[in-house]
């Protein structure tokens, strides 16, 4: 079997996004789906930045378990825009444009 590569290509998590996944080490496509997964079963998404969970909207609310994983996240992109989560208080939200910067600052 070829070796996975890329976004398949297994990732060894931080010890934060691992205690809340179960998993040590998965690929970014698996991070992103399970994260996902656990952000929809607890209806933790709204539609107003800093607003109260609905179930639904482009907005992420950092619950007591997200808040851990969305503080290690300080990351600049490419095109210079600056990612700083880390005075994050529960119940504040994130845009999900900003989860890729989520998993990247949580995978060594």
């Amino acid at each position: 079997m070829a070796e996975a590569k890329g976004l398949s290509k297994p990732v060894k998590l931080k010890s934060d996004l691992a205690g809340l996944l179960g998993e040590t080490e998965l690929p970014r496509t698996e991070i992103t789906k399970k994260l996902w997964n656990y952000i929809k079963a607890n209806k933790l998404q709204t539609k107003t930045a800093n607003g109260k969970a609905e179930n639904a909207g482009k907005f992420i609310v950092a619950d007591a378990n997200l808040l851990p994983v969305f503080k290690n996240t300080k990351s600049t992109s490419k095109s210079g825009k600056l990612t700083d989560l880390t005075k994050m208080k529960e119940g504040e939200t994130i845009d999900m444009m900003q989860m890729a910067a989520v998993v990247g600052a949580n995978i060594e």
